[in-house]
């Protein structure tokens, strides 16, 4: 838990736990989204191969997982905390763009 904090530059052993159930519900929730907006796509894992399927599924689950990460971590508090984690994620995979603020 120490090592979080200090990666994470928070003090507070309650906001580590209010962060980590937002790491928990976001990962949860965006699985449950996903199953439904696959079937209004018609991507149906009985008809798609399955080297095709999850790839498909994981496509579809990575922007409902931005979205809910920041959704769900301003309802616990802690947008601040998740669009300073959002940056620096999105940075890591190709939008250097993003402004520090």
């Amino acid at each position: 838990m120490k090592k979080f904090k200090e990666k994470w530059n928070i003090s507070s052993n309650y906001q580590l736990v209010i962060i980590l159930i937002v790491f928990a519900i976001t990962g949860s929730l965006s699985l449950y989204v996903s199953t439904p907006i696959l079937e209004a796509l018609s991507i149906d894992r009985e008809i798609l191969s399955i080297w095709l399927f999850w790839p498909l599924k994981i496509l579809i689950i990575f922007p409902i997982y931005q979205i809910l990460i920041l959704i769900i971590g301003t309802i616990f508090g802690q947008f601040k905390f998740f669009w300073k984690f959002e940056k620096k994620f999105l940075k890591r995979i190709g939008f250097k763009n993003l402004n520090d603020k």
